[in-house]
Formats: structure tokens, sequence, C-alpha cells
């Protein structure tokens, strides 16, 4: 499984618009895209730190055609004019998560 997380700070004023915007507009577009197996919107529980967009892949390739086909610009342009700084991408790929007896 790939995590894609995108970072950024949001205007405190216009936190509420950016939730509503990121479930209603920005969520479906990603759940609808192939390979996509969830979407998230992380709200910090610090005000000064940033925000976080979790999506899940089953490939790599899945992650990188939805970012190449320009899908992934155009839905950060819908909510960027809320951002104070970001937005930053990182992939991660998801460990072996083998439950370990103890010995």
């Amino acid at each position: 499984m790939i995590a894609r997380l995108t970072f950024f700070g949001v205007h405190p004023q216009d936190v509420e618009e950016l939730k509503k915007t990121y479930n209603e507009d920005i969520v479906p577009v990603i759940r609808a895209q192939r390979g996509n197996m969830g979407a998230w919107l992380l709200e910090p529980k610090d005000e000064n730190d940033e925000f976080i967009s979790l999506t899940e892949w089953i490939s790599l390739q899945d992650a990188e055609a939805y970012e190449s086909s320009g899908t992934y610009r155009e839905l950060v342009a819908k909510a960027a004019n809320r951002f104070y700084s970001g937005p930053v991408l990182r992939t991660y790929t998801a460990v072996d998560n083998k439950i370990i007896s103890p010995a």
C-alpha cells in the first residue's frame, strides 16, 4: 500500500470552509481514481500545526498516474486560497505489519 500525504497550513478563519470543500468537492474525485483506497483530511489538535491530506493507493503506479493526470493539481487549487503554507507532497510505502510474538 502507498500512502501520500500533503501537508499545508490553513488560516484559522478558513478551517470550516476548507473542511467543507475537502469533504464535498475533493474526496469524491480522489475516491473515483483508479487504485484509490481512501482519502482523509487530518486536522491538527494544535492550530499552529499543519493539516494533512492522507490518500491511500493500491500501487505507486496508481498514485503517480493520479498526480501526472493533473487531477492532483486541480484539487489542490480548489483549496489553495486557504493555505498559508504548502502544499508539500510526500509518498510512503506501508511496511509489513506482521504480529511478532514475544519470545
